[in-house]
């Protein structure tokens, strides 16, 4: 099993350039994805080189810029960084997502995602301090209701 280990390494120097994992921009996993980091992003928000950043994909809109309905200052503003937030604010139509695909370049590296929050679970006791409270105050309401009910049918008897 050793040996097999040491005779792959020994292969590795035929392998050809474009089956490497790490490229100039970006890293490739078995040449599939290519995976961006936020400092490798960040430089391409020019006029002439502009990336975005949109649920964890990244994309090469330098291409649409001209062609953007809203005009390049919007995407210019946004080249370089994440933009999910901006693009779900629009409110971007089905075919403007169809569209999106044909500029994207790779993804988010891992470490450079954002991290779901984690949901603080909120653990009530359900003893005798609080469950109190879930009978008092309806009959302290009860109580008010009625009694305001026999003072209206009283002054209406009366009268």
């Amino acid at each position: 099993m050793g040996e097999e280990i040491n005779d792959n390494l020994k292969n590795t120097d035929s392998i050809p350039a474009n089956n490497t994992n790490v490229e100039e921009n970006g890293e490739t996993v078995e040449g599939s994805v290519k995976y961006y980091t936020l400092e490798e992003i960040r430089v391409h928000n020019m006029n002439s080189d502009s990336w975005l950043i949109i649920h964890d994909k990244v994309y090469d809109i330098t291409g649409f810029l001209e062609e953007h309905p809203g005009g390049e200052e919007v995407l210019l503003e946004q080249g370089g960084t994440d933009a999910t937030e901006s693009f779900e604010d629009v409110g971007h139509s089905t075919d403007a997502r169809e569209m999106l695909e044909q500029y994207y370049i790779g993804e988010l590296h891992m470490d450079d995602r954002k991290k779901e929050p984690t949901k603080d679970v909120i653990v009530t006791n359900s003893g005798e301090s609080s469950s109190w409270t879930t009978w008092f105050i309806p009959a302290i309401a009860a109580t008010v209701a009625g009694i305001v009910y026999r003072y209206y049918t009283f002054e209406h008897k009366s009268s």
